[in-house]
């Protein structure tokens, strides 16, 4: 034990003792340096709160710009159109206002002719088998055929009443 003494209180111990409790301290004062940088300082908190309520903030609006910018375009596009529109109407009616195109369009769409001309209508049997794919319906009574007519306008296809066939 005297050895033991002799040997904690001599010069080389103490210097031994002072090194080692020196690097510890150096040790961990690097260790909290670096666990202090990598953690989020206050103001960076307070930037990255301040940068995420400004983002919070303008994500509405920015969705609302881009949305009416978006249906502005549209109503740009319906606006030209509706131009087209217009000067065509327009080109039309000065077609009408010429008595030649008066004319031939009423010849064409009412099958007049003028004095001195024959008329004529050419039939064309497959043509009336076109329009007409179910026989026309004239073998059964009228009202089968109005009520056929209600039915499919309604949408319901008679299927609440039976057939009259």
């Amino acid at each position: 034990m005297a050895v033991r003494n002799r040997d904690r209180f001599s010069t080389a111990t103490r210097l031994k003792l002072l090194g080692e409790q020196t690097a510890e301290r150096v040790y961990r004062s690097q260790t909290k340096r670096q666990a202090r940088r990598s953690r989020l300082t206050g103001r960076a908190a307070l930037l990255v709160l301040v940068v995420c309520s400004l983002v919070v903030a303008l994500a509405y609006p920015i969705r609302q710009y881009v949305s009416q910018r978006a249906e502005i375009a549209e109503q740009r596009q319906k606006q030209a159109e509706h131009r087209e529109n217009v000067e065509r109407l327009r080109d039309e009616k000065a077609r009408w206002q010429d008595d030649a195109y008066a004319e031939q369009r009423i010849r064409d769409r009412l099958h007049y002719v003028m004095p001195g001309e024959t008329g004529f209508t050419v039939i064309d049997p497959q043509a009336a088998d076109r329009h007409r794919p179910d026989g026309g319906g004239t073998d059964r009574p009228w009202y089968s055929n109005v009520w056929d007519g209600i039915d499919k306008a309604d949408g319901s296809g008679a299927a609440g009443r039976p057939d009259d066939n």
